[in-house]
């Protein structure tokens, strides 16, 4: 049985990806957006990287902190899965630095 802490966790974590991505489309809706821009919000949705990199922005550990910039620099300059190669290595060899 799950317990009402739980139950009201899931519903409120996916009532805020929702409302991530409903911003998302109003934000959006009258902008002209390039071929690029385009691609990667339909391979992507904003909703689920956001609910990925999110606790990072909040991270009390300086590795965590500069992976993301590292992840963020190379999401402006490279296609996505080059982005997320970039950012997991990133991650794990500045953790690891970091000991």
């Amino acid at each position: 049985m799950i317990e009402a802490a739980t139950l009201l966790t899931i519903v409120l974590m996916a009532s805020v990806t929702y409302l991530t991505r409903l911003v998302g489309y109003v934000a959006l809706r009258n902008r002209i957006l390039s071929p690029r821009i385009v691609e990667v919000m339909e391979g992507a949705p904003g909703c689920v990287l956001i609910s990925v990199i999110a606790p990072y922005f909040v991270s009390d550990r300086p590795a965590d902190l500069a992976a993301l910039a590292i992840t963020l620099l190379a999401a402006t300059r490279l296609p996505l899965l080059a982005t997320v190669v970039i950012g997991v290595c990133a991650a794990g060899l500045l953790r690891h630095l970091a000991g």
